[in-house]
């Protein structure tokens, strides 16, 4: 029997009962859209996170505390395996190919000027660095000096959006703000940023880092911990000379530590080594959001399973006068698969269209960014059909094995 013929039977079959077909599709669709959904949505957490970590500057460089570093010298004193603002300094000094280095030591403080205030604004202690180090822009004023961090000056720049808050349209340089319990000059406005990540950058206030450690170190193991910082980045000059930057700062550090290389209780980490390990996690769960959505087409092809053997059935006799009039076992066994294909197919191809546009609705009502892959269009439209070869060819072989007298008998 020619392919064209078996369709148009198939299709005559599934057309009888409209209703019935489009609600046996309809796991199939819902397992195909949350495929793509599920996938979009890991892809677009992906691409944010890529994005968030490339906006933090260019060519950086993270020099953190390594995960459960042990003390490597008796004499070295109680930092010997802290990262510290001696650290970053002899690093700014020594290291040859960088542009920048920047310390940032974050507080959360009440902010006031007059009557306003502010409260748990994210106060940021830096170094002279931290603008061309972070990408962002002067709107007017200065930024921290030199000068200030070496006197540990009482200056203080402010994010936009809390220079519109405490000043609103005035001029707020030379102005004087509490934050905390000191009052400190205004020298400068950052331009907008917005929101990187989980950070308003428009929301910060940034002083003297060594004012942070003066003043605003409540801790009463800040006198021991002395100047002790998380994180040191550094901006290589020339992305190919990275590798190279890294090997010196980790031989300096080695050396200011008193240990080896190997046993340097630091780690110097690239952006595209974060990001990197950033899209193994969610490749991981992006994996594990497609696998729970396969449980819906799994569901829709037991319900695809389930109508066609009620078919088989409810045709036997119109099998019987087939197989009598020639029709052999392989051409019923064709006609019943290709009923399951085309109800799994049409339900995939519907579901695409539900899976880009629930993406598209997801990304427009939601906050969350969703990118839609072409192979996850693929990947679940492939499934649906196998998914109908699957499932259907128990019923369709049930209908071939059928006896062609039984089943003209079958009332």
């Amino acid at each position: 029997m020619k392919l064209s013929e078996v369709i148009r039977i198939a299709g005559e079959g599934i057309s009888r009962n409209k209703l019935r077909a489009l609600l046996t599709m309809l796991g199939v669709i819902i397992g195909v859209a949350a495929v793509i959904i599920m996938i979009a949505i890991s892809a677009g957490t992906e691409a944010t996170i890529s994005d968030n970590i490339k906006n933090l500057g260019t060519n950086l460089l993270f020099v953190t505390q390594s995960m459960g570093g042990q003390r490597v010298s008796r004499t070295a004193g109680m930092n010997e395996t802290f990262l510290s603002y001696d650290d970053a300094q002899a690093i700014d000094n020594s290291i040859s190919g960088i542009s920048g280095v920047v310390v940032e030591q974050d507080i959360s403080e009440l902010i006031k000027y007059g009557s306003t205030s502010m409260d748990s604004v994210s106060v940021v202690g830096t170094t002279s660095s931290y603008p061309e180090v972070r990408d962002v822009d002067q709107a007017s004023g200065r930024f921290i000096s030199q000068n200030d961090i070496d006197n540990s000056a009482k200056v203080v720049v402010l994010g936009y959006s809390t220079a519109q808050t405490l000043f609103g349209d005035a001029d707020p340089i030379g102005e004087k703000i509490y934050v905390g319990d000191y009052k400190l000059t205004v020298v400068g406005v950052m331009a907008k940023k917005g929101v990187v990540g989980s950070t308003n950058y428009d929301e910060r206030v940034y002083i003297p880092l060594t004012l942070v450690f003066d003043k605003y170190s409540f801790s009463p193991f800040a006198r021991v911990q002395g100047n002790q910082v998380g994180t040191i980045l550094v901006q290589v000059t020339n992305l190919d000379d990275m590798q190279k930057v890294i090997t010196q700062i980790q031989i300096l550090l080695a050396k200011r530590h008193e240990t080896t290389v190997d046993a340097l209780p630091f780690t110097v980490r690239t952006q595209e080594d974060i990001i990197s390990t950033q899209e193994s996690t969610t490749a991981a769960f992006r994996s594990l959001l497609a696998w729970v959505a396969a449980v819906s087409l799994v569901v829709g092809g037991i319900g695809i399973m389930n109508i066609m053997l009620v078919s088989v059935t409810e045709r036997t006799r119109e099998i019987g006068i087939r197989q009598a009039t020639g029709a052999t076992p392989g051409d019923i066994r064709g006609q019943f698969l290709t009923e399951a294909l085309l109800l799994s197919l049409t339900g995939g191809l519907i579901g695409v269209f539900a899976g880009v546009g629930g993406s598209w609705l997801f990304y427009k009502i939601g906050d969350m960014r969703t990118v839609v892959l072409p192979n996850s269009i693929l990947l679940a439209f492939i499934s649906a059909a196998v998914v109908g070869i699957f499932f259907g060819f128990y019923p369709a072989n049930k209908a071939a094995q059928l006896d062609p007298i039984e089943a003209l008998r079958h009332e």
